[in-house]
């Protein structure tokens, strides 16, 4: 009886378990488990790339914009093999007119191949290959050199979309054709894709650069999904087809410039069902006057062009010109120009990437890092003589000064009123042609000063791929000398743009090319402020000083003279360096020449301009009794143009 009851007691705790269960999945958990199952009968797909956002200058001119492009391409079908692939190439041959100018005998010969797989191979071959002493490649090759001399009726057109059809990873799309396709071809394909099995068509947007080449490597390419990228985007939720930013702005603001894809609802049955618009990617508003820019490339290619007829330029191939607000940090043009062979080349891109050795334009940092650790007081006299450590040659300015001030260095660039400040900041004790030692330290020091103003540190530039130049790690006294002259590490132009920024304001300022991002109904979804990374460490006197020796750098007599039209106000400095290139392209630099830099900023009670030029191999230093005044000639022009044209 007791056993009965025990079960009975069981059987009803069981249900009411099971009806609690019950419940709690088809009431309190409803929709969680309906969802689970709509999970599983219904996905969800993703339509075509949308268009990128436009865009646009400072001005609201329009640089960038979307092209609506008609795109047939192919993914192999592999639950579909009732159609073949060279039935599909048949049609395909017989429905586009394909330009076959890229078709190589290889193509051909791969596509002899699979209509016709010959059997070309000697029995003796065939067991050498299955002993694996023959690889596939080895295999192929000898096919090749089989068929070759058969080839000759096969049709071009066919060869190469059979070649585009197989071309690369067998997950992507396969462009069959992408470019100036004819509303006839894209019907006729629309038509038959019954019979093609694979084959689809979409309506693609291309990217229309309406400045041609004006600022067009710094805005960037777009195009499909790399290899080597592939798992950076798809962890970010793109497709492997996807079309997406590749270098330079596109790549930097992709996740702004990228549209939405319209989203769909597939069902089990296979009806696609819109559940989500898509939308067009947000725009982009630059800090560039693209009138003002092209007007700086064509004042670099002029000056390029003219320089290359005057004397002891042979070496002399480019410039590089940054100009900016030395208050926010915006870039109001960047560029660079490049001749080889009479050819002009874009090389703007080259300013965040290579450096060079910019002489006495940094003096006004080794100016601060004096004043900073007392080894320079202000208003100090030193006589410009030479310098002579033991077995090294002297060390001198370009020539004999007489006694100078700290402002007067700067104003006529003195190389050995820098050398003794060096010496102080090491701790050394100079005596002529004596042996001389400095504090380990002293590189760091100067180093750490140098930083400040953003030389040798990246300047934070929102641009991709941004380098530092050569930081020297040799202790050599020597060496350091040169450091304090600007002839030892090398800085790239956008890094020297930073540093009299940083003069100008005191304040290290953030450079940008984007100033502002409206979505579509143009609300403001990022506005760029100016950014100050540091502020430079030191007394407002010293770096009034600085300013105040970079004014008489400008004045007549100084070596920074009609640099920039003295109207304007301007502060700056020059700068000489010696450069080292190879001549004969063997690996072996061979050749020593001269860089000639000018850094300003405009006008000195209230700055708002500022610009940097460098052209590095001006001259071939054993014939630098001429060096070309290109840097001087493209500083003045630049700023003229700006404060008579632009500014407002």
């Amino acid at each position: 009886m007791k056993k009965y009851l025990f079960i009975k007691v069981f059987l009803i705790i069981w249900m009411i378990i099971i009806s609690i269960r019950l419940f709690y999945i088809q009431v309190i958990k409803y929709e969680y488990y309906l969802s689970k199952k709509l999970d599983l009968t219904i996905k969800y797909v993703l339509g075509n790339t949308s268009p990128r956002g436009r865009i646009y200058d400072r001005n609201g001119i329009l640089l960038v914009d979307n092209k609506p492009n008609k795109v047939i391409y192919y993914n192999k079908d592999k639950k579909d093999s009732s159609i073949k692939e060279k039935d599909i190439v048949k049609l395909l041959s017989n429905y586009l007119e394909i330009d076959t100018k890229k078709v190589t005998e290889k193509m051909l010969i791969d596509y002899y191949l699979y209509l016709y797989n010959p059997d070309v191979l000697t029995s003796n071959e065939k067991k050498l290959y299955k002993d694996r002493k023959l690889t596939d490649k080895d295999i192929l090759n000898i096919k090749h050199e089989r068929v070759k001399d058969k080839i000759s009726d096969i049709s071009l057109e066919e060869a190469y979309i059979y070649y585009l059809m197989n071309n690369g990873y067998s997950y992507q799309n396969k462009v069959i054709k992408g470019e100036n396709v004819k509303d006839y071809e894209y019907a006729k394909i629309a038509e038959n894709l019954d019979k093609l099995s694979g084959v689809n068509i979409k309506l693609d947007f291309k990217r229309e650069y309406l400045y041609n080449d004006t600022f067009r490597s710094i805005l960037g390419r777009i195009g499909p999904i790399t290899s080597e990228n592939e798992e950076y985007y798809t962890n970010k939720g793109y497709n492997t087809n996807d079309i997406v930013g590749l270098s330079y702005l596109e790549y930097e603001y992709d996740d702004y410039l990228k549209g939405k894809k319209n989203e769909y609802i597939v069902d089990n049955k296979g009806n696609y069902n819109l559940v989500n618009y898509g939308y067009k990617g947000n725009d982009l508003y630059l800090t560039i006057d693209i009138n003002f820019q092209k007007e700086v490339d064509d004042i670099i290619i002029n000056n390029i062009k003219k320089a290359k007829y005057e004397y002891n330029t042979k070496y002399l191939d480019k410039s590089l010109v940054v100009v900016s607000n030395p208050s926010t940090g915006e870039i109001l043009s960047m560029s660079s120009k490049q001749i080889i062979n009479d050819s002009i080349y874009d090389y703007t891109p080259g300013i965040i990437t290579t450096s060079y050795t910019v002489g006495s334009s940094i003096k006004g940092a080794s100016h601060i890092v004096g004043y900073n650790t007392n080894s320079l007081n202000i208003g100090e006299v030193r006589d410009d003589t030479c310098i002579k450590i033991k077995n090294t040659k002297e060390k001198c300015s370009v020539y004999y000064m007489g006694l100078i001030n700290d402002i007067e260095a700067l104003k006529y660039s003195s190389n050995t009123y820098q050398f003794r400040t060096a010496i102080k900041v090491g701790g050394g004790n100079y005596i002529y042609d004596g042996p001389l030692s400095l504090n380990s330290e002293s590189f760091n020091i100067y180093r750490n000063a140098f930083n400040m103003f953003g030389l040798g540190i990246k300047t934070g530039i929102d641009l991709p791929n941004e380098q530092i130049g050569y930081i020297g790690d040799s202790k050599n006294t020597n060496l350091l000398l040169n450091y304090s002259i600007g002839q030892y590490d090398t800085y790239t132009p956008i890094e020297l743009s930073q540093y009299i920024n940083s003069i100008a304001t005191k304040n290290r300022v953030q450079p940008y090319l984007v100033s502002k991002i409206l979505d579509n109904d143009n609300n403001i979804i990022y506005e760029k402020k100016p950014n100050i990374l540091n502020i430079i460490d030191t007394k407002d006197e010293y770096i009034e000083r600085v300013r105040l020796g970079f004014i008489e750098v400008l004045k007549p007599y100084g070596t920074g003279y009609n640099y920039i039209n003295p109207t304007y106000k301007p502060a700056g400095k020059t700068g000489t360096s010696e450069s080292f290139i190879d001549t004969n392209l063997d690996g072996i630099v061979d050749t020593k020449t001269i860089t000639t830099t000018f850094v300003g900023y405009a006008p000195y009670d209230n700055p708002i301009f500022s610009i940097i030029v460098i052209t590095p191999n001006v001259s071939d230093y054993s014939y630098s009794e001429y060096i070309s005044p290109i840097t001087r000639n493209i500083a003045r022009e630049v700023s003229d143009l700006y404060f008579t044209r632009y500014y407002k």
